[in-house]
């Protein structure tokens, strides 16, 4: 009786172990399948990480370069500001003229 309840007990443990080494397989499987999914969004993100990178490098050099050009055009907004009140009139004056008359020109050749 001793030797059968033993055999008995040997032969569940052995079933129970490959029912759980068959899980462990499913589960591990399963694991190896996420990880890959995360290794390839990871690698995803890395690409449009170096992409947006380089773009917004692009357009710090943009910004720099249009900074520049609207400090010089105040440099010279600030020149001509220095200059008398009367000299600035003057030239809104004939620049008002001169579109007057281009105005006058195109509607004449009407």
């Amino acid at each position: 009786v001793g030797d059968g309840a033993s055999t008995a007990n040997y032969g569940y443990t052995n079933s129970g172990y490959s029912v759980y080494e068959e899980e462990n397989e499913r589960l591990t499987e399963s694991l190896r399948t996420k990880v890959s999914a995360i290794k390839s969004l990871s690698i995803e993100i890395g690409t449009e990480v170096k992409n947006q990178n380089k773009m917004l490098s692009e357009m710090d050099n943009d910004f720099d370069s249009t900074g520049g050009l609207l400090g010089a055009t105040m440099g010279r907004l600030r020149t001509l500001s220095r200059g008398s009140q009367t000299k600035l009139l003057c030239y809104m004056m004939l620049f008002a003229l001169f579109v007057f008359f281009v105005i006058y020109w195109i509607i004449k050749l009407r």
